[in-house]
């Protein structure tokens, strides 16, 4: 341990993990090498090279927050020690730094999966690592991750997000793929509310819904419906959402098999870009009372983690380029990149108006000033 004492939370949250090596090979302390990576993370390091040339251009800043005894870390030590720690332990870890955010992280929980394409290992035969991720849509902030098992799927994986998460209160979001019974049932046992996607992998139910919520411009007219219309136009998009929502069920005959079940609902979409209109209708179900307006915020809220999290991943973090693979290497380096993107996420309101996350991580590089207010920034 350094005996320096470490300006930043994210390290007292992780410095007590078990050092996967043993006593001979410590040239480098664990909250040495995290302190680097973290850093790394934020300013846009990608590979276990970049690590020490990063390392190397940010020396003096690096050696105010840790002594570096013994120089700085090879690739091979980068590579080694990220890829052994425990997922279990270093995910464990995550979630005690994101049960002690600070800010206020609103009511909508977003839950999806994505798969780490550049995991996938053709010389071992591994298939790649697909993560599902809950995400505080209005706060934009990552709190929890799950790796789903080989030869298994969100189904499963999903029920263990939900067990990490405090979720009294709040209105979790799923896309089709969770909308299972067994789901809904956990949610609502630990104290909160659904709006479940429904497709046809709910193939009577769904069928049920889409039929009842047919004729749109009929439903607008019925009583039992209440409707929302929400507009937004942006960069030469136009866009509509018409939200009908109904909590008179006595037409649908699976109400009592579904935990909770009090309203379904359906979206319209309807885009306009470059003079070409596209529609799409989405139909939902919720523990929640019949509530269009909320309904409508509450979808477009789901699409924050879509937006917000893997575009940004994809985009910004390139993770799907990453070549970060062995043992659990891309796992690990999944969570360490939540983490930078949390920390650059609070930072954003610290700078100008429009600083984007890739401007930020840029700055983040070029500005020690600026890496240490993104360092220090309380979430």
């Amino acid at each position: 341990m350094s005996s320096k004492k470490t300006p930043i939370d994210i390290i007292k949250y992780f410095s007590d993990i078990e050092d996967p090596r043993i006593d001979r090979q410590k040239l480098h302390a664990l909250p040495d090498i995290l302190f680097i990576v973290f850093c790394g993370a934020i300013c846009g390091v990608e590979t276990w090279e970049d690590f020490v040339d990063f390392a190397e251009c940010k020396i003096d800043f690096i050696k105010k927050y840790t002594d570096l005894k013994n120089g700085i870390p090879s690739k091979n030590t980068f590579n080694r020690v990220i890829s052994r720690l425990s997922p279990s332990v270093f995910r464990d870890s995550f979630l005690r730094w994101a049960t002690d955010f600070e800010v206020e992280l609103g009511r909508v929980i977003a839950i999806d999966g994505k798969v780490l394409k550049g995991s996938h290992n053709k010389a071992s035969g591994g298939s790649a690592i697909h993560m599902v991720s809950a995400f505080a849509a209005e706060a934009r902030l990552v709190l929890a991750q799950e790796k789903v098992a080989e030869k298994s799927n969100e189904i499963t994986a999903i029920p263990q997000l939900i067990d990490h998460l405090n979720i009294n209160d709040a209105v979790v979001t799923i896309d089709a793929m969770g909308c299972q019974k067994s789901i809904a049932d956990k949610i609502i046992t630990a104290g909160g509310d659904y709006v479940l996607a429904l497709k046809g992998n709910q193939g009577t139910l769904h069928a049920a819904v889409k039929k009842h919520f047919n004729n749109t411009f009929d439903m607008q007219h019925n009583k039992h419906v209440d409707v929302s219309t929400q507009e937004e136009n942006s960069r030469g998009r136009r866009e509509k959402r018409m939200c009908l929502s109904t909590d008179k069920l006595d037409w649908l005959n699976v109400t009592d098999q579904w935990p909770g079940l009090k309203s379904c609902i359906a979206v319209v979409s309807q885009r306009v870009v470059n003079d070409q209109t596209s529609e799409e209708i989405r139909f939902y179900i919720s523990s929640l009372d019949s509530n269009a307006a909320a309904f409508n915020q509450i979808v477009r809220s789901h699409w924050a983690i879509e937006n917000s999290l893997h575009w940004v991943m994809d985009v910004v973090f390139r993770e799907d380029d990453s070549r970060i693979r062995a043992g659990h290497g891309a796992e690990n380096m999944s969570m360490i990149k939540h983490v930078a993107l949390n920390k650059l996420q609070a930072a954003k309101p610290l700078f100008k108006k429009s600083m984007t996350i890739k401007r930020l991580r840029k700055n983040a590089g070029w500005d020690d000033e600026a890496l240490e207010t993104i360092l220090n920034v309380k979430i």
